[in-house]
């Protein structure tokens, strides 16, 4: 038992980190093509970056209705990092939306 609940742990951080670090290279993407004036490109790649942040959400999510059933999660630096990247993703969706924006700005002007 103990070794199937460590199996499934390390999936799910392991999915965390994955979706996380998809999400941040999906909002990276998003950046790039609105610096090169692709807004459609941008806005894609920022409704990818946002899917790849929910599977993110429902990994943790899984962990921590875990934890809060009293199971708990055995803290490793897997399950720090993972939430490491969720917050970095988290923020560099943010920066991406207001790059977008203002590169959108910059657009509209110069024409």
């Amino acid at each position: 038992m103990a070794d199937e609940t460590n199996s499934e742990q390390l999936q799910q951080t392991m999915g965390l980190i994955a979706n996380a670090g998809n999400a941040k290279a999906f909002a990276v993407e998003a950046i790039h093509a609105a610096r090169d004036n692709d807004f459609a490109q941008a806005d894609q790649k920022l409704d990818e970056a946002n899917k790849a942040l929910v599977d993110a959400h429902n990994s943790q999510t899984k962990m921590l209705t875990q934890e809060a059933q009293g199971h708990h999660v055995k803290l490793t630096l897997l399950t720090v990092h993972s939430q490491d990247r969720l917050m970095t993703a988290i923020t560099f969706i943010d920066l991406a939306k207001e790059l977008i924006s203002a590169y959108k700005k910059m657009y509209e002007l110069q024409k």
